[in-house]
């Protein structure tokens, strides 16, 4: 199963309360006030962009301040360009994270 459908099926409060954040902490470090978290909490259907943020800011545990435009045309043109190279990067980043 894949991150994206582990989320969809995963509550946003229970991330929350695991993290020990309350609405207005956790919803905004992904640009949603806290009335929409508060909707999304009590079940109203959260868009596709709000999930993957949800789960790259608050599951990866990635500081989307620190990712640029820059580094995103880098990964898009390594796996068009040199996908051979950015499959041995992302192994070798894998096996550092694991290693640390």
């Amino acid at each position: 199963m894949s991150t994206t459908k582990a989320i969809d099926k995963t509550d946003p409060r229970e991330i929350r309360r695991k993290l020990g954040l309350n609405q207005q902490q956790f919803w905004s470090k992904i640009g949603v006030t806290q009335s929409g978290g508060s909707r999304y909490e009590s079940g109203r259907n959260m868009p596709r962009p709000v999930r993957e943020l949800l789960r790259l800011v608050h599951v990866e545990q990635i500081d989307i301040q620190r990712v640029k435009r820059e580094d995103m045309d880098v990964i898009d043109y390594l796996k068009s360009e040199e996908s051979d190279l950015f499959k041995t990067l992302k192994k070798s980043a894998k096996s550092k994270k694991k290693a640390a």
